[in-house]
């Protein structure tokens, strides 16, 4: 069985995912994103971690609609009132269980994330990873993912593919 045509998850840090984008000035398409990952890597399942904040409703209709499977994380908020949703260890559960329970062979993970550098180091060495997607820019990209030697994708390469178009302006342009 060669590579693409392995069954393929992603597993997404939502908020580094939103975060990563919206430091570098542009919006994500998650619907374009999510045909993206289907046409480039073969993903048929994408799993997106995420607090869960009612008041956020919509968007969480927007992105299962979009075709990500949503995995809630209740969120704790600090002294200052800012919610804290730390999906981290969620995400590696839920991968190192599907990789564990074979079902899914390959992995696509959507992180800038450092934290996530063994289960990263683990999957490389089980060849499951198929590629760590980075929604910050190269620098800003954890320097523990890229000592791992793993294929990093910059998101910001292929944004073109995956940003929201703008609206027009009320005169036409864009």
């Amino acid at each position: 069985m060669h590579q693409s045509s392995k069954k393929t998850f992603a597993y997404v840090d939502g908020a580094n995912l939103h975060k990563g984008i919206h430091a570098q000035g542009w919006i994500l398409d998650y619907e374009r994103f999510r045909v993206w990952l289907r046409e480039k890597y073969g993903v048929s399942e994408a799993y997106l971690f995420i607090g869960l904040i009612p008041k956020y409703k919509k968007l969480y209709e927007d992105l299962q609609k979009a075709g990500f499977l949503l995995v809630y994380k209740e969120v704790v908020y600090d002294s200052a009132g800012k919610p804290k949703g730390n999906c981290d260890a969620d995400l590696v559960v839920r991968a190192m269980a599907d990789h564990f329970q074979k079902t899914c062979e390959q992995i696509v993970l959507v992180t800038s994330d450092g934290d996530y550098a063994s289960l990263v180091s683990f999957l490389k060495a089980r060849l499951a990873l198929r590629a760590v997607l980075s929604p910050a820019n190269e620098r800003k990209c954890s320097i523990l993912l890229k000592r791992t030697g793993a294929p990093i994708t910059y998101l910001t390469s292929v944004q073109s593919h995956i940003q929201k178009e703008k609206a027009p302006d009320t005169d036409g342009t864009v």
